[in-house]
């Protein structure tokens, strides 16, 4: 079961959709590396369709002013060590700053995160939260390498992922472990069979050493850069490599510079503990009873006796799916990625509870790159070649058995869950690289780095570690008091000035200010 963090922001668009439609009805790399890539010209054009890899649907809709997104292919190496080697091609799509020519700053390149997530497709969902930005800025983001069209990494096929989410992902007794186990032996042999060529150049170095020909391409002396969860982390690790290359840029829900792939998937158990924790105190504080709970702690305890008889006996979800304990799971952990869907977690639960499992499975095809034909995009099999690539633990089922009372500590509902994910490298074809980015980036600008002190997916201590690992006067910690994963996109006015005052006019806020 790949790991939830992976969840991009443009799935939360998707999933609001089906729901609603469903509830009516119910220091390295230097730029002499790339000096032959670097001159050439971007063509850009009207954006097509997405991909099945990027999640397929229609072509993005113009912008509010008229104008319409572009779409350009950036030619990039495939191996770095190689420049002058093979090349791959990776999408990228842009919207022209509209406000005065003699203001514009030059290109705001964006990451949503995941590792996994297509830019391509995130970016013009959410392009009306960034409005205010075009002001100055080329909106900018693109497909990381392995990711959406840009050279994706294939695994299973569509059929089969219906099957491999169908599993039990939280093993009670040998039997069911030997099959999750077989089963991730069989995701990761068929990503070797059909990625074979670029799996081992997938890494988070790789991406930030694309960046880097990105912005020489782009005609931008510093790269302008806004990083959301994972993409903080790529954010960091192009910090450390061209420090003196940094422009203005924002980390937003930052992942833990600091932990290994064991510590990070411990901190994420606490983080959707609390993130669980703040939903049930939310729901039975309302005027109105809670439909799912007359406490917080009675709320909790139902969904527990809900994941467990699904474990034994599933119900109907989307025809002919059933809803299975895994999937309920990944539903909940779907919903409390953002407060404006605990709303349909509170009807995902009433509804499980009658024996209909429609809704919660919606979250889980979400978190899960499913849409409502039955496609999936490639976010989990790049996410699981990302994370491989760059994590150089591997364990073993004893190891996570061990394990497991530690994360059930921390989280009764998603510890087992969180556990088990980690064996997502087992046997995987490419040895990692570290057991932790390295982000120290003396001599870089400043970079505003803002903590969310109820994200359950990148807990908000990860701002603080990222701050002390970028160095003395490269990190500036903004603090925002709120729920959900990421604090810009919460639209808090606070939040929105801080960014806006220095990705707009370069006014660095106060180290620890408090947002609330």
């Amino acid at each position: 079961m790949p790991n939830p963090s992976r969840l991009r922001a443009a799935a939360l668009t998707a999933t609001a959709a089906a729901l609603s439609a469903l509830l009516a009805g119910c220091g390295g790399g230097s730029q002499e590396d790339d000096e032959d890539l670097s001159g050439q010209k971007l063509h850009w054009k009207n954006c097509p369709a997405p991909s099945e890899a990027e999640g397929g649907g229609a072509a993005p809709s113009p912008l509010p002013d008229g104008d319409e997104w572009q779409c350009a292919t950036m030619k990039a190496p495939l191996d770095w060590d190689d420049p002058k080697g093979d090349t791959i091609g990776l999408a990228l799509i842009r919207a022209e700053a509209d406000g005065a020519a003699d203001r514009r700053i030059g290109s705001l390149v964006f990451n949503f995160g995941g590792p996994g997530g297509s830019g391509v497709t995130t970016l013009p969902a959410f392009g009306q939260d960034y409005a205010k930005l075009r002001t100055r800025y080329d909106l900018v983001s693109f497909d990381p390498r392995g990711v959406g069209r840009s050279d994706p990494v294939e695994c299973l096929d569509d059929k089969q992922l219906d099957t491999y989410f169908q599993q039990d992902a939280t093993p009670d007794d040998r039997a069911e472990r030997t099959e999750f186990v077989d089963n991730t032996e069989e995701f990761n042999a068929a990503c070797e069979k059909h990625s074979k060529k670029i799996l081992p150049h997938v890494r988070t170095t790789d991406a930030a050493r694309d960046m880097d020909l990105m912005r020489q391409v782009l005609g931008d002396e510093k790269l302008h850069y806004f990083g959301i969860s994972y993409g903080t982390e790529l954010g960091g690790v192009y910090a450390h490599l061209f420090p003196r290359h940094v422009g203005r840029a924002v980390f937003d829900a930052v992942v833990d510079p600091t932990q290994t792939a064991e510590q990070g998937s411990l901190g994420q158990a606490k983080g959707f503990q609390l993130a669980l924790d703040n939903f049930a105190e939310d729901c039975v504080s309302k005027v109105e009873d809670c439909p799912v709970g007359d406490t917080a702690e009675d709320v909790e305890a139902r969904i527990a006796r809900l994941l467990k008889d699904l474990d034994r006996k599933p119900i109907p979800g989307i025809f002919p799916r059933q809803l299975t304990e895994t999937a309920a799971t990944g539903g909940i952990a779907q919903a409390l990625y953002s407060k404006d869907f605990w709303e349909y977690l509170t009807e995902g639960l009433e509804q499980a509870y009658d024996g209909d499992g429609r809704v919660l499975m919606v979250l889980s095809d979400a978190l899960n790159g499913r849409n409502e034909d039955g496609e999936y995009s490639n976010i989990t099999a790049a996410n699981v070649a990302i994370n491989c690539a760059d994590d150089k633990p591997r364990y073993d089922p004893a190891y996570v058995e061990d394990k497991l009372p530690e994360f059930r500590d921390a989280s009764p509902l998603f510890g087992d869950y969180l556990a088990w994910s980690m064996l997502s490298c087992t046997d995987w074809p490419v040895a990692g690289a570290a057991d932790h980015p390295d982000v120290h980036a003396p001599g870089a600008a400043p970079i505003l780095v803002i903590g969310n002190t109820g994200d359950p997916a990148t807990p908000y201590e990860g701002a603080g570690r990222m701050v002390d690992a970028l160095g003395k006067g490269v990190g500036v910690e903004l603090i925002y008091k709120g729920q959900g994963h990421g604090a810009y996109d919460s639209k808090n006015r606070c939040v929105q000035d801080a960014v806006h005052g220095y990705l707009l006019d370069g006014k660095v806020p106060a180290a620890k200010t408090v947002c609330s």
